[in-house]
């Protein structure tokens, strides 16, 4: 049995369904503990009664730690504040051997039980690496760092909860989503764990962590069900296990943002249709049987000079802008 937990608020949860019904295709073997939060998400969640699921609310969640500082984090950085605390939540309140953190734009492809069992014999903490591509690395890997908290396992052994527990305590004393000191969100205290922890394992399966970032080291086919990447180096060809679906954005303006990394047309049309679709289909689905949701597009005003520019080149060139399928 596998065991996961994630979190989010109402304006990221067609995502987070999206992210669990792939999880469900693939598996039935899996319990998904959801931290709703908002109290929309938590209302909707509960009259959903999904399967393999447990919802948890934010007032059963929080503790005096992490509401002493919500008010200097923004949305983004107090979840990223909270995604240890959520972790080390499920392991000291449910009967589970490991828990698995994951992001809600998540999506697999594949059993995410390819991926766990790597972690063998002394392993118990488990951690992805970004694996950018060679331009990506050279504008993102010193301020994003080497690892990606996207999929991370921490199991119920002493180890692997002092690790859990310090990560706990840094990111309750600093975590916001810039770069300072060698600090990035929750993500860069990751940096040195391999080093510093003999129990530590990152993982070696390339099909566990495509994202943006690293897709243009890799060619992309599908053979029936089953998606495959082919390394551009040496023609090794890996199953894409769950593709990290970052900076996903609908506009007010009828268009979807992809953000900034370059992609192939074959990813766009493999990846990113197929999951915008889904995205559209899902928001549509919970805006009809819930009332009081709204679905919430970004309106894509740039601030400053800087996000001017690129917002203008980005609309001259077309990069990386989809229009929206018509309704």
């Amino acid at each position: 049995m596998m065991h996961f937990c994630t979190l989010f608020d109402s304006t990221y949860l067609s995502r987070g369904l999206i992210m669990y019904e792939s999880i469900k295709q693939n598996s039935n073997e899996f319990h998904l503990y959801i931290f709703a939060f908002d109290t929309l998400a938590y209302e909707i969640l509960l009259k959903m009664r999904l399967d393999n699921t447990t919802i948890i609310s934010l007032k059963e969640f929080e503790n005096q730690d992490l509401l002493a500082i919500k008010s200097t984090r923004t949305r983004a950085e107090y979840c990223w504040t909270s995604t240890s605390s959520v972790i080390d939540y499920v392991l000291k309140n449910f009967d589970v051997p490991s828990c698995t953190y994951l992001d809600a734009d998540l999506f697999f492809y594949d059993s995410p039980i390819k991926i766990l069992n790597e972690l063998q014999n002394d392993n118990t903490v488990l951690i992805t690496e970004h694996g950018f591509s060679k331009f990506a690395k050279l504008f993102e890997q010193k301020r994003a760092g080497r690892f990606c908290v996207q999929f991370i396992t921490f199991t119920n052994s002493r180890a692997s909860k002092d690790i859990l527990e310090k990560w706990i305590s840094q990111c309750i004393d600093w975590c916001y989503a810039r770069y300072e000191d060698g600090k990035f969100g929750d993500q860069k205290y990751l940096e040195h764990w391999p080093e510093e922890y003999s129990n530590v394992h990152v993982i070696r399966h390339k099909g566990g962590g495509v994202a943006p970032w690293n897709v243009g080291q890799y060619k992309f086919i599908q053979d029936k069900n089953k998606y495959w990447g082919v390394v551009n180096s040496n023609n090794e060809k890996f199953e894409v296990i769950f593709f990290h679906f970052h900076f996903v954005r609908i506009m007010s303006n009828g268009h979807v943002d992809l953000g900034w990394n370059r992609l192939s047309n074959t990813v766009i049309d493999l990846f990113y249709k197929p999951y915008i679709n889904k995205i559209l289909e899902k928001e549509r689905f919970i805006a009809k049987a819930y009332p009081r949701y709204k679905t919430i597009y970004a309106d894509g005003k740039p601030e400053g000079i800087r996000d001017t520019i690129k917002y203008l080149y980005k609309r001259i060139a077309k990069f990386n802008l989809l229009k929206l399928p018509a309704n």
